[in-house]
């Protein structure tokens, strides 16, 4: 095991370069002799489909294990336009099995290797993580810092180059302006760049065509930042260049200036402006590497707070600790189990909600014989007080003693894939939705960040396996799950639990006595707003966001007077909604506990791909279906288990305009329910008459107190 960890660590890149418009490779192995007994390709996996093309290998020096690869121009289109970003490997194996290995980089400067065609340009580049990759994206101009530091307390120094591809020769008259600016750009600082030259660049990377780096340096006066009065401004940096080809003069703007400087650290430097002190930063983002210039207020105090929370998290988030809680974690759920204990947990202990929430209230309501403890995620602690619930932090030492000796686990999502579920612990994995977006093994496409389509569906079956029992809420749902999760186990087909709630509460005085607990005006109909989130619109792994696109003013001027509306967003999405300025109309109950009461609340629902829409037809009330993106979620992110534009129970609208017209016209019918409605009833909702919980509680848990 040692030495193929060894020998994956020193397969790494020696050299490459681009010539006649084909790529070549060059490999170089450590001196290990098995792999060699089989035939060895070059293999690209695109990190979003799985998609994989291999080229052939072959040796230059038998002695010292060096490979190599020649990409021809059709090759090289090939990778452009079949995917986005395609991850490198040497694969070898025998006729059972194929091994691949991650090809090392330790080059900085790959995306000057790039392969222009049709207005799309393919580049290798290193990764975060050291190894080899190619994008494929639009040409256009993109620009990297090499060198920034502090000079002398007042001034920045920068260094780095920029490239556009679609421009070939030398040229003239070339200026270019470094901008910094913060995202909404009503902070912005403009500052003119040296040109200087850069060919060392150009001579470390051989390619065939004329595309040069122009090479930049500027100086930038501190108090250019310090005279905005913000509390904390976070700017972005871009480059704007012009300059003449021939006789034409060029303009162009680069993406975000990107830092990749292997030795980089974050710096800061404290300045007293009018009596106060002003801290700014130098830093860059995660995961993408680009350039921020961070300005905020500095306070000693609370720097010994920041620098003393973030030495504990460094510990507590060290690799070592991780793997030795791991262990424990094990090692005590090797001890006997406690057999009365049953550990909850909604959408990552964020929620007292959905199906365990219904689990855990027939549990206590019927006097069941358990200690019930509910998982929960320290920033959602206040969700939880009040309710007279046994609460124990995710992680923490409590939940390390408690957890693994717990004899049932009741969850709604996906446990972290390092937990390793003891032996004798039976997990419940109630899911949160009937499928209409693809899941997991069915889904062609993965663009959620932190992960490439083969780990997420891999990590998906292998955390899937763990499960004993999955709550299905319909045929329908069973025959998916079964085959995207790659479950083998018991499927308890009975509906879900969560939904007994609106089918025993479907009255006028619950929805009055809710109404009145929540502030809502009784003489006014309800519409609950409750959009999904995109797989392609975050900000970090698990943080997404979301933009709303109604028109919420021009809702609030035709709707008003007789309609409220609810909005609600995904528990994935990160987002703050402001809805000041639509007081007495629009209210954000994204944040409410749970969903149930917003159902039997509402008159109308307005959602667009969310699985609400099957919960909601319990009910029997209208629905509406705001796609205005539907074009590219079906082809391009998910894609549907069935022709959602033609089975959807309610309309389809694109447009806020739309959406009220189509309120109005419900209106003037009643609210009564579309003629294609029973059908639908019938295939998803036909299970679910309030009993569910239940059926899954007399199935799951024995010793039921007399």
């Amino acid at each position: 095991m040692r030495r193929r960890t060894r020998f994956i660590k020193n397969c790494h890149l020696d050299s490459i370069y681009l010539e006649n418009s084909c790529l070549y490779l060059q490999i170089k192995f450590p001196k290990l002799h098995f792999v060699f007994q089989n035939e060895l390709t070059l293999l690209f996996v695109e990190r979003y489909t799985t998609k994989k093309k291999q080229y052939p290998l072959t040796f230059v020096d038998n002695k010292k294990h060096n490979l190599k690869a020649a990409l021809t121009e059709v090759d090289l289109e090939e990778l452009l336009m079949n995917g986005k970003d395609w991850d490198v490997y040497v694969a070898y194996g025998t006729d059972h099995s194929t091994e691949r290995i991650r090809i090392h980089s330790e080059l900085m400067d790959l995306e000057l290797l790039f392969f222009l065609k049709k207005g799309k340009m393919l580049a290798p580049f290193t990764t975060n993580h050291g190894n080899l990759s190619f994008k494929s994206q639009l040409a256009q101009p993109f620009a990297k810092v090499e060198h920034i530091n502090f000079i002398n307390k007042g001034t920045i120094g920068i260094k780095g180059y920029t490239v556009h591809p679609l421009l070939s020769g030398e040229t003239v008259d070339t200026k270019a302006t470094l901008v910094f600016m913060e995202n909404d750009e009503k902070h912005l600082i403009k500052v003119p760049l040296l040109i200087v030259d850069k060919g060392y660049v150009t001579r470390g990377y051989k390619r065939d065509n004329n595309v040069l780096p122009i090479a930049f340096e500027a100086v930038i006066p501190i108090k250019a930042f310090l005279s905005y009065k913000s509390e904390a401004i976070t700017f972005k940096a871009r480059i704007e260049m012009s300059y003449t080809v021939g006789y034409k003069k060029v303009t162009a703007e680069t993406s975000p200036i990107v830092l990749k400087s292997p030795t980089f650290k974050k710096q800061s430097l404290v300045k007293k402006v009018n009596g106060d002190k002003k801290r700014v930063t130098i830093s860059r983002t995660k995961k993408a590497k680009q350039l921020h210039i961070k300005l905020s207020r500095y306070n000693f105090k609370n720097e010994i707070k920041t620098t003393v929370k973030g030495k504990f998290l460094y510990i507590k988030r060290h690799p070592v600790i991780k793997k030795l809680y791991k262990r424990v974690f094990y090692s005590i759920g090797m001890l006997p189990k406690k057999q009365k204990i049953v550990v909850f947990e909604s959408f990552l202990g964020k929620q007292f909600s959905d199906n365990p929430r219904a689990i855990y209230e027939y549990l206590q309501d019927h006097r069941y014989p358990y200690k019930c403890y509910w998982s929960v995620d320290k920033k959602h602690l206040h969700n939880f007080k009040d309710k007279n619930l046994k609460c124990i932090r995710r992680f923490s030492l409590k939940w390390l003693l408690i957890m693994p000796r717990a004899r049932f686990w009741v969850t709604n999502s996906r446990m972290p894939l390092w937990l390793p579920k003891p032996k004798n612990t039976i997990y419940l994995q109630t899911w949160h939705g009937t499928p209409l977006k693809r899941l997991a093994a069915d889904m062609e496409e993965v663009h959620m960040p932190g992960t490439t389509a083969e780990n997420y569906k891999k990590n998906f079956i292998k955390e899937a396996k763990n499960w004993d029992y999955l709550i299905s809420p319909n045929a329908y749902s069973s025959e998916i799950f079964r085959r995207a999760f790659q479950f083998d186990k018991e499927v308890v087909e009975t509906g879900y639990p969560r939904n007994d709630f609106i089918c025993n509460h479907n009255d006028q005085q619950t929805i009055d006595k809710l109404k009145q607990n929540y502030g809502i005006p009784l003489d006014k109909k309800v519409i609950l707003y409750a959009p999904t989130w995109r797989d392609n619109q975050f900000y970090t792994v698990g943080k997404y966001r979301f933009d709303i696109n109604l028109d919420l003013h021009v809702m609030k001027e035709k709707l008003e007077n007789d309609y409220i509306l609810l909005c609600r967003l995904h528990y994935l999405i990160s987002e703050y909604l402001d809805l000041t300025p639509f007081q007495g109309f629009a209210y954000d109950f994204s944040n409410h506990e749970d969903i149930r009461e917003l159902y039997v609340m509402s008159d109308i629902l307005i959602t667009d791909y969310s699985s609400v829409f099957f919960d909601y037809g319990n009910l029997k009330r209208p629905m509406i279906f705001y796609v205005y993106d539907i074009d590219q979620y079906r082809d391009n992110l998910r894609g549907f288990y069935f022709n959602f534009e033609q089975e959807a129970p309610g309309p389809l609208v694109k447009t806020t305009e739309e959406v009220i017209q189509t309120v109005k016209k419900l209106e003037a019918e009643g609210f009564k329910r579309p003629t294609e409605y029973d059908e639908f009833y019938n295939k998803f909702c036909y299970l679910e008459c309030g009993d569910s919980t239940r059926q899954i509680v007399e199935k799951i848990f024995p010793l039921k107190q007399a």
